[in-house]
């Protein structure tokens, strides 16, 4: 079977995740050289891929999870690398207190929702965030807001919101969140008829590889997505491609992947989360072409099968003469 297999260009690390790992990188040779000081510590996990985690971490990279850690730190000692997801205000501030070395990897089109936020906090806005109100990023987007500053996932909190009287509103969203959903979000807060304003703060990139990712589900028999369980990208495009194809398999790597389930289609798509390591897909596209090669050749084994004396087979005669 010649199996069509279609790799996503959007697929992996998008820039403001690949500029966070880099930086890490990037610091634990500083670190060696002595150029700078250890340890190294980032604030969570600097992505959602355990791949890279457990690679950092045999580097000596730790991960702290909580603000008590990073008021327990050592003062004027260490560097902490705040991730491309973002922190609220108040961290810098016991960062500060510390007195520790702050690499600050938050991702630019982030650090653009923190200035919103901020602003039209400061000028007695409400602010309404449409996102994952237990994601990393969000928490750290609403951290730069006030009192008055919301967090909306869904036509039920759209339902139940109150913008509190004398405000105007403005929505913002968080850089991964699914576009159509954002815009079917905006439409039913339009209807309330408040003064608002709307700003979509998705990032472009992610646009992008939800639009490519449905594309391609739409024109494969089976597409796979690849992306660690926790990341929030990865989740949203699994549910778009498993929208346009019914089967659709989440994988963090090749390990997860059961071959047989894709062992009989034509055609496979592959795409992957913003932290998902070029590597990894590489692997998987290579197991994929590989198995489409290893059954051709048994087919091509199977039809030239020699056939010994006294077996019987099935067959179909194509010519008959005197002799033979």
């Amino acid at each position: 079977m010649d199996r069509k297999v279609t790799v996503a260009k959007s697929a992996g690390f998008c820039f403001g995740v690949e500029r966070a790992v880099d930086q890490v990188y990037e610091q634990i040779e500083a670190v060696k050289n002595k150029k700078a000081s250890g340890p190294i510590y980032t604030y969570g996990p600097i992505i959602h891929n355990e791949e890279v985690v457990r690679d950092l971490s045999d580097k000596g990279v730790m991960v702290l999870e909580t603000e008590d850690e990073l008021r327990a730190l050592p003062r004027n000692q260490g560097t902490v690398i705040i991730r491309s997801h973002g922190v609220s205000r108040h961290v810098y501030e016991i960062l500060k207190e510390r007195n520790v070395a702050v690499v600050d990897a938050t991702c630019p089109f982030v650090k653009k929702i923190h200035r919103i936020v901020a602003e039209h906090s400061a000028a007695g806005e409400a602010v309404v965030i449409i996102g994952s109100p237990d994601h990393p990023e969000v928490e750290g987007i609403k951290g730069w807001g006030n009192e008055h500053t919301t967090v909306i996932m869904d036509g039920e909190g759209v339902d139940n919101y109150r913008l509190p009287e004398g405000r105007k509103l403005c929505i913002v969203s968080q850089t991964t969140f699914n576009y159509n959903k954002f815009k079917e979000l905006v439409e039913k807060f339009l209807k309330k008829g408040y003064d608002s304003s709307v700003l979509n703060t998705i990032c472009n990139a992610t646009q992008e590889r939800q639009v490519e990712a449905a594309r391609i589900a739409s024109q494969v028999d089976a597409m796979i997505v690849i992306g660690g369980r926790h990341s929030s990208n990865t989740q949203k495009l699994y549910e778009i491609c498993l929208k346009e194809c019914k089967d659709t398999f989440y994988i963090q790597t090749l390990g997860d992947l059961d071959p047989d389930s894709v062992s009989s289609v034509r055609s496979v798509g592959i795409t992957a989360g913003a932290s998902t390591p070029r590597k990894i897909i590489e692997e998987v596209h290579t197991r994929m072409a590989e198995q489409s090669f290893a059954e051709l050749l048994k087919e091509e084994e199977e039809s030239t099968k020699p056939i010994r004396t006294g077996e019987i087979v099935t067959g179909q005669v194509i010519e008959v003469n005197k002799d033979e």
